[in-house]
């Protein structure tokens, strides 16, 4: 019976990332170090039998968010109705401007009779209007043919 340390590797030093076995202690057997390895594939990607990694371009889409939804109708004319929790002065209150802007936490519309801008938070907007049909691009679905408006 060969004693359990036979079959421990003593060191890593042999610069390929396998153990070394002691000289003479080897098991039988003994199994080679791999010299070739399987390609990298990328999570999704198909392979044919022979190994070959087939590429695929997947669209890229960016996900449904109202902010996102703001970006592709910039310019457009809308009304933005908002609320504001313990104001004594106004709860509510409606803005009507051109679309400038569209950030995660904030939105951008102008005035075109004077071209004051106003700032308005996300957090108080409750929803938008819009007197023109939408541009609107439902993120994912393969074979979408763009961007459509929305009536």
């Amino acid at each position: 019976m060969i004693s359990q340390q036979a079959y421990r590797p003593v060191s890593y030093t042999s610069g390929n990332g396998y153990p070394e076995w002691p000289r003479g202690l080897a098991p039988v057997g003994t199994v080679q170090p791999i010299t070739s390895y399987p390609p990298q594939v990328s999570s999704g990607s198909a392979m044919t039998p022979t190994g070959t990694v087939v590429q695929v371009q997947t669209p890229q889409f960016e996900q449904s968010y109202i902010e996102n939804i703001l970006r592709l109708n910039l310019g457009k004319t809308g009304t933005f109705y908002t609320t504001y929790e313990n104001n004594r002065e106004w709860n509510a209150k409606i803005f009507k401007g051109i679309l400038e802007a569209a950030g995660r936490d904030h939105i951008i519309i102008s005035d075109p009779a004077t071209g004051k801008r106003t700032i308005l938070l996300m957090v108080n907007l409750d929803y938008a209007t819009f007197d023109e049909p939408l541009l609107y691009q439902y993120p994912g679905v393969i074979g979408n043919p763009g961007v459509s408006p929305v009536r």
